[in-house]
């Protein structure tokens, strides 16, 4: 398994998946993975549908190792999209592999797996969406676009990636006016690649995304060449990334899960693992005691070397 060249002292390998594939029975492959998994050491969630394989692990090098070398004897699953990072401590408290109706929730059903638009390489990104006839729509939450995103791009300022086909669907006309095609991106690949699907389904033909998401584009683009802005969330406890897959200057809210800026941290709204700008006005005065008294607890247990159920992912 290749090693993330960046913080390698670090002992815990964090590995992002998925994989577009045909899983005529998912349950049938549920047991003989967790048992993988668990019999390794490795924690985190695992997702499987009908369309495939998603989700992210982490443990020793040779457990998630291990858990791979499984997943990539699953049919059609030999090339997985995979992107490691590492990690100082476990950043997952359990271990769940579920069945479910979609590894990626849209709510309507396409085909991924031969419908999806075409693949741009990072190196090649810059230059499509610079064209001015390519409409960019970012495909990701508001909350993660707020974060950082490409210039130009349409952010469809959606709470789930579920909203994404209604909010295409009311702005089509719009969206599309003097545009002679799409490019689409999300994280890691896997939300831009499905949309790819259904934009096809609704009839666009020319629709492109970004091969290996924000994440590949980062890592391999130079900075002075890079049309990105701000930095990237990610949903582990490095919270955003930025050119070079380096940590970001972002941080989590303990209370509502928000992605937490430096200008955030300055409000007087943002307390310590009690509220922050996007919470402080929903939350009563007992709730943030609560996670007051939440993030207290966790303050104690890192003191004793412990990882606190409040601190991880999953």
């Amino acid at each position: 398994m290749p090693v993330p060249s960046s913080n390698a002292d670090l002992p815990v390998t964090v590995a992002a998946l998925y994989r577009f594939a045909r899983f005529d029975d998912p349950h049938a492959l549920r047991e003989p993975l967790l048992a993988c998994a668990r019999d390794h050491g490795v924690k985190g969630t695992l997702l499987l549908a009908t369309e495939g394989i998603n989700g992210t692990i982490a443990g020793p090098d040779g457990g998630v190792a291990a858990v791979i070398a499984h997943i990539r004897t699953l049919p059609g699953c030999a090339e997985p999209s995979l992107k490691y990072a590492r990690a100082a401590t476990p950043p997952f408290h359990r271990l769940k592999v579920k069945v479910k109706r979609e590894i990626v929730t849209m709510g309507v059903a396409v085909d991924p797996l031969t419908d999806a638009g075409t693949y741009v390489a990072p190196a090649d990104w810059n230059a499509l969406i610079a064209d001015p006839e390519t409409l960019v729509i970012d495909t990701r939450n508001a909350y993660e676009v707020a974060v950082g995103t490409f210039a130009g791009a349409v952010d469809p300022g959606t709470a789930g990636f579920a909203d994404f086909p209604a909010w295409f669907r009311a702005h089509r006309d719009e969206l599309l006016a003097g545009k002679r095609r799409v490019a689409m991106f999300c994280t890691g690949g896997i939300r831009c690649e499905k949309s790819t699907a259904f934009l096809k389904a609704e009839g666009i033909e020319q629709v492109h995304h970004l091969d290996g998401g924000i994440l590949r584009y980062l890592e391999e683009t130079p900075e002075a060449d890079s049309t990105w802005q701000g930095e990237c969330f990610v949903f582990d406890q490095r919270v955003a990334v930025a050119h070079g897959l380096t940590p970001g200057t972002h941080t989590l809210c303990h209370a509502c899960r928000m992605p937490v800026s430096e200008a955030d941290r300055a409000s007087p709204r943002y307390v310590e693992g009690e509220s922050c700008p996007a919470c402080h006005d929903t939350r009563t005065a007992g709730e943030r005691a609560g996670y007051a008294e939440r993030h207290r607890q966790e303050l104690l247990a890192a003191a004793r070397g412990e990882a606190h159920v409040g601190r991880v992912f999953g």
